[in-house]
């Protein structure tokens, strides 16, 4: 064998090597890939459709006439039975609101106060706050 013949064959074994690596790459991803497809849905809705609703509090959970800030949604009930889903983030310089209390939604950084519908109830905020679509199925809230 010549040493023109073992470098070729030399370059074959890698050349065939790198396509083996590859091909097993591919492989997996398409196999990880046939696995979440693979994935039942959670909670599917009463007609068998999926469902991705997101349960963020039980009605009792939300005072009357004040509210809870539930991660990125912020759920208040103005009025008994009547709820509303607004954003967190203060409209005045984009910090999250901090508390419910006293019938309005306060922001610490600047001293925005907000009513319980999202209204402006104190500057400086100019805005309300945004909505969020929320609903409510049996005793639970919904996110969406």
């Amino acid at each position: 064998m010549t040493s023109d013949e073992q470098v070729h064959t030399r370059r074959t074994v890698v050349i065939a090597g790198a396509g083996a690596v590859a091909a097993a790459a591919a492989l997996t991803a398409c196999t990880a890939e046939a696995k979440d497809d693979a994935t039942p849905a959670a909670n599917p809705a009463p007609d068998g459709r999926p469902s991705a609703a997101k349960v963020l509090a039980k009605t009792t959970d939300i005072p009357v006439g004040g509210g809870v800030i539930l991660g990125d949604t912020v759920v208040t009930q103005p009025s008994a039975g009547t709820f509303v889903g607004l954003s967190p983030i203060c409209t005045h310089a984009g910090c999250k609101v901090v508390r419910v209390s006293g019938g309005t939604i306060d922001c610490a950084c600047h001293g925005s106060k907000f009513g319980l519908d999202g209204s402006v109830a104190n500057g400086p905020a100019a805005s309300p706050l945004a909505p969020k679509s929320i609903r409510v199925e049996g005793d639970s809230i919904i996110a969406g």
